[in-house]
C-alpha cells in the first residue's frame, strides 16, 4: 500500500480532528469538575472556620460551671440570705434597746444645752 501526500495530509487533518474533538470534550467535562473543585475548597475553608469557633466555643464551656455547681451555688446563696434575715431581724430588736437607752442621754443632752443658754444669756445681760 502505497501512501501518496494527499492520503497523508487527509490522516494527519483527521488525527489533529480528531485530538481536537478529544481536547474539547475533556475540556467540558473538566469546566464542571473545576466548579465543583471551586464549591469543595469553599466548603472546606467554611469547615474549618466553624471547626475553630466550636472549638473556641468548647474552651469557654470549660470554664462555665455545671448544672450541680450551679444548684449548690443556689443553695448556698438561699442559706446566706436566710442568715442574714435573721440577723436582721435580732439588730432590729437590738436598735430599738439602744434607742431606749439613749432617750435620757439625749434629755440630759438638750438639758445641758437649755442652762448653757441661759447662762450666756444671763452673762451678756450682766
Amino acid at each position: 500500500m502505497t501512501f501518496d501526500l494527499v492520503t497523508i495530509a487527509a490522516l494527519v487533518g483527521f488525527l489533529l480532528s480528531s485530538l481536537n474533538l478529544v481536547a474539547l470534550i475533556r475540556s467540558m467535562l473538566s469546566a464542571g469538575e473545576k466548579k465543583l473543585d471551586e464549591r469543595v475548597s469553599k466548603g472546606e475553608s467554611k469547615l474549618v472556620e466553624h471547626d475553630r469557633r466550636i472549638q473556641a466555643i468548647e474552651g469557654d464551656l470549660k470554664h462555665l460551671p455545671d448544672r450541680n455547681t450551679t444548684h449548690r451555688l443556689e443553695l448556698m446563696m438561699a442559706e446566706v440570705v436566710g442568715r442574714l434575715n435573721t440577723m436582721e431581724k435580732s439588730q432590729d430588736g437590738r436598735f430599738a434597746t439602744m434607742e431606749e437607752r439613749l432617750k435620757p442621754i439625749q434629755a440630759v443632752g438638750e438639758r445641758l444645752e437649755e442652762v448653757l443658754i441661759d447662762q450666756a444669756k444671763r452673762a451678756n445681760a450682766a
